[in-house]
């Protein structure tokens, strides 16, 4: 037999429509059942009420979050599973209105014209270092962002004509495969390595439109070896995987900053493809220029990743194992 629980440990939030409470409840009221399993919280909708039972901390927690998903959808944001996760987190150590703020600030639009906010603290921190230095290192787990934003970055600074172009690499390092059996001449070889950094370009730009710029010599996308002699002047230049580049390389890469240019270096260094015995320049760099005030380290954390919130738990779980 249920008890009703008593009055002081319950509260209800009410909604303006249905709609609103379809985009709160999400699809077959998801969204509640997700903040339910996180709480020990008992959470009920009637209708355009949710009724919440639980100890007076949770309620609070909980009202706050409500409050702020609530705010969100009133100011025409589409709830996804992933900012509800997030929000809860934030919720949790009282941070969560500091979410309104992200979601005010748009950093780019797709082609397709979609807006690009910041999802995470993180993440804001990371491109507030980019907006104010010439070096930043992005270093985290697969999912936070790390790359996208720094292409959102970059192409921004072309289209407002603070460079002159953008200088995508990648160190070709093997993945457990071999670049000598691979078919075909090198660019071939090399073309899938780069394939993240094409697909966030197409993203930005549309397919059209990169390959316009491709021709026009305004965005190249190329291995890391073919940087090595050049002096990379009113560039955005973007390191990507830096993890598997040797010490060599990075010093090579940096050193390649030229006037007016920027340079993002992004990689996780749990995620090494270099050869045993071989050491990550990306942990190098780390230690050698820790006392160059500058040159910031921006770390993401498992907190920051914005993919599905499967890739979270897939994460957590190897982090744990290791």
């Amino acid at each position: 037999m249920s008890h009703l629980p008593n009055k002081e440990n319950t509260i209800k939030i009410r909604l303006r429509d249905g709609n609103e409470a379809l985009a709160l409840f999400g699809p077959q009221d998801g969204f509640l059942r997700m903040i339910e399993g996180r709480t020990s919280a008992k959470i009920v909708s009637r209708g355009e009420e949710v009724v919440i039972s639980g100890s007076s901390d949770e309620l609070d927690m909980l009202n706050h979050l409500f409050r702020v998903l609530l705010s969100l959808i009133r100011r025409g944001v589409s709830l996804t599973e992933r900012d509800v996760v997030y929000a809860e987190r934030l919720a949790r150590q009282g941070l969560a209105d500091e979410l309104l703020e992200l979601y005010d600030e748009q950093i780019g639009t797709t082609h397709k014209g979609k807006a690009i906010h910041i999802k995470t603290l993180g993440q804001r921190h990371y491109i507030s270092a980019i907006q104010k230095s010439d070096i930043v290192f992005g270093i985290g787990p697969a999912g936070t962002g790390k790359t996208f934003l720094a292409v959102v970055m970059a192409v921004n600074a072309l289209k407002s004509n603070q460079v002159k172009r953008i200088v995508l690499t990648r160190p070709a390092v093997e993945a457990g495969e071999s670049l000598g059996f691979l078919p075909g001449d090198l660019q071939e070889k090399v073309d899938p390595y780069l394939r993240p950094l094409y697909d966030s370009l197409y993203t930005m730009l549309g397919l059209e439109q990169v390959s316009k710029l491709m021709e026009r010599g305004l965005i190249e996308v190329a291995p890391l070896a073919y940087m090595r002699g050049r002096t990379l002047e009113d560039s955005f230049v973007i390191l990507d995987e830096a993890q598997n580049t040797t010490n060599e390389q990075m010093k090579m890469f940096l050193t390649r900053l030229g006037f007016g240019s920027k340079m993002v270096v992004t990689g996780d260094v749990t995620q090494v493809d270099l050869p045993k015995g071989k050491q990550s320049g990306l942990r190098e760099a780390e230690k050698l220029l820790e006392p160059v005030e500058e040159i910031p380290f921006v770390y993401l954390t498992q907190a920051d990743v914005v993919r599905h919130t499967l890739v979270q738990k897939v994460i957590d779980a190897y982090a744990q194992a290791e």
